[in-house]
């Protein structure tokens, strides 16, 4: 190691170049501050490299594939088709790889400094990087920590599983896929190779037994889960789970004590998020955390340090590069002395599966315990044109409003067009939004947007693609 002669000063040091820290940066450096980034890895962070943007071409590979039957029935032949896995990984290499050298663009364009290296806190006006032999110090005004989170597996197996990263990087399409857990990256890759060609069996963990939306949308998941034919195992526990040469064998236990065995050539564990604050030298800093090790902020993403902010997956709350690029932004602003805040109330949970699945705001059973007196409304796609003419009506759009003050509570889609669809609901909930606000509006046709109106007018029994409760009568499209 050879120590740098002279410590050198910065402005803003921004310790960590994924969604949120190259947000952070390239906003300070708009507001007119100097910025420093420093990452040990690759620009774009686990995001990027390893986790939306890989999971996100394997779903959107299975999408496509999907829309091929409804595609024959339009007059486009496409039978045969087929599908291949290692040239969809050259797309997904190809496609990080432009993603990353925008970044590097913008930040050069921005003027940012770019630093290769592992940063270290040694007070809190201070850090030490290290890269190879090289170590350099620098004292900094402000500093943004955006550091991320790492994965630890569910399940201690001693044998190589398949990871909520190594999943997107297989080069040979498992013909037996075994997934243990629910969260929402398990449903995207259960329901992508399923589509893309696998077999798949998901377990769910000891004490769950349902999925963890809406309970209209629980219904309608496990409804795909039968049409797709995906195997659900629900009420148990996993006492060992062994790889031989013929592949997996997970023994599984029951409330009962009764035991059965599961078999399958792939086995992937789902993952709890565990924020990186090890080797940072946060003690030195003096930086709070929380008794669970994550770095504790208030609204302008500020610690106890005033000096010093945190954004992203090691600050609580979901690990979501959406909370990450907001909270970055607002970091940034603050330290530029613009008046800014974070609210993560209404952060909307998106899943690329098949179908889609869009959610914000309360479900209809937290509607309830919170007090409030309800309506609700839902619009089958199957009464919607647009997803007549696109064969994919599979789904709804399911409204939550208070019955007094007509108070959108939440917005629940499943199907076509619903992660772009729901921005709607969260621009509805950020501003106090009723229903007349909504319903007033012209929803452009035909469009998926029409189910989101119907599903409101559905509030007051006024949906005109609805038959009446009060008889069978048959809808008319």
């Amino acid at each position: 190691m050879v120590v740098g002669e002279l410590t050198q000063e910065r402005d803003v040091i921004i310790i960590g170049g994924g969604p949120g820290g190259y947000h952070a940066a390239i906003r300070a450096a708009q507001l007119g501050l100097q910025v420093t980034l420093i990452e040990k890895g690759e620009l774009g962070g686990v995001c990027l490299n390893e986790g939306c943007i890989p999971s996100k071409v394997h779903t959107a590979a299975a999408q496509q594939l999907n829309q091929l039957s409804s595609m024959n029935k339009m007059g486009i032949q496409t039978s045969p088709a087929t599908f291949n896995l290692p040239t969809l990984q050259e797309y997904k290499v190809s496609t990080i790889n432009q993603l990353k050298k925008g970044i590097e663009a913008l930040c050069k364009a921005n003027k940012i400094e770019l630093i290769k290296g592992e940063a270290t806190f040694i007070s809190s006006e201070k850090i030490g990087v290290e890269w190879g032999h090289q170590y350099d110090t620098y004292t900094f005004k402000h500093a943004i920590i955006a550091t991320g989170s790492h994965k630890k597996p569910l399940l201690n197996i001693r044998d190589n599983h398949l990871t909520v990263t190594s999943i997107w990087k297989l080069e040979e399409l498992p013909s037996e896929l075994i997934l243990y857990g629910s969260d929402d990256i398990t449903l995207e890759a259960a329901m992508s190779f399923r589509k893309l060609g696998s077999e798949i069996t998901i377990i769910f963990p000891k004490n769950q037994t349902e999925f963890t939306f809406d309970t209209s949308i629980n219904k309608e998941l496990t409804r795909q889960f039968k049409k797709q034919k995906i195997k659900m195992i629900k009420g148990v526990s996993v006492e060992s789970a062994q790889l031989s040469d013929e592949g997996w064998v997970i023994e599984l236990k029951n409330k009962e004590e009764q035991t059965q065995k599961c078999m399958g050539t792939h086995f992937f564990v789902a993952a709890e998020t565990m924020p990186v604050n090890e080797n940072l030298g946060l003690d030195r800093a003096g930086i709070k955390l929380t008794h669970n090790g994550w770095i504790d902020i208030n609204e302008v993403c500020q610690t106890n340090k005033s000096n010093i902010y945190a954004i992203g997956d090691i600050t609580p709350g979901p690990a979501l590069a959406v909370k990450a690029i907001k909270q970055g932004k607002v970091a940034a602003e603050s330290i530029a002395g613009i008046s800014s805040e974070v609210d993560l109330t209404f952060i909307p949970r998106v899943l690329h599966t098949i179908p889609p699945i869009a959610s914000v705001g309360l479900t209809e059973i937290e509607a309830r315990e919170s007090g409030h007196e309800i309506n609700i409304g839902e619009s089958s796609l199957k009464t919607s044109g647009y997803a007549s003419i696109l064969g994919q009506k599979d789904g709804f759009v399911k409204t939550i409003s208070e019955k007094d003050t007509e108070l959108v509570l939440g917005v629940h889609i499943i199907g076509l067009g619903a992660i772009e669809l729901i921005s709607s609901g969260t621009f509805a909930l950020e501003m106090v939004g009723r229903e007349e606000d909504l319903l007033f509006p012209l929803y452009p046709h035909p469009s998926i947007n029409e189910s989101l109106l119907e599903s409101l007018d559905d509030l007051s029994n006024k949906a005109i693609h609805k038959a009446p409760s009060s008889n069978n009568q048959k809808v008319i499209v």
